[in-house]
């Protein structure tokens, strides 16, 4: 089973280091030693605790889609031009972009601070590890 030091638990997270040393302190997160005997986390425990922690705002609207992946943010930054725009996102930790045209964006009235759901459906997800 793969088991993630404190530092790299934290950064997985995208918390402090500190912060993870408080939830071992407190029982939150439970830890193991490695055989060097330092301090480390079960992957799957510290997915568990990744997923407890992921609390995205709710959705605005009220629109039924078969989409299930929505990024509720705020835009950041909105390029257009005559015929196309380039809309980003701020979702919590997740930046996402997205090209649409500049007749959309006129549409909804993207600008930079405007509340937006970036609605993703994709055939194709590439999932990489790091080996």
């Amino acid at each position: 089973m793969t088991q993630y030091r404190i530092s790299d638990a934290a950064s997985l997270l995208g918390v402090s280091d500190d912060t993870v040393r408080r939830w071992i302190e407190s029982e939150n997160v439970p830890v193991a030693l490695d055989g060097s005997g330092r301090q480390v986390v079960a992957g799957d425990i510290l997915a568990a605790h990744a997923v407890a922690l992921a609390s995205a705002p709710d959705d605005p609207s009220t629109v039924g889609r078969s989409a299930r992946n929505r990024f509720v943010g705020i835009v950041t930054n909105v390029i257009t031009d005559t015929v196309m725009a380039q809309v980003e996102i701020q979702a919590g930790p997740h930046r996402v972009v997205s090209l649409l045209s500049s007749e959309a964006v006129r549409e909804l009235d993207l600008q930079i601070g405007s509340l937006a759901v970036a609605v993703v459906k994709a055939t194709n997800v590439i999932v990489e590890t790091p080996r």
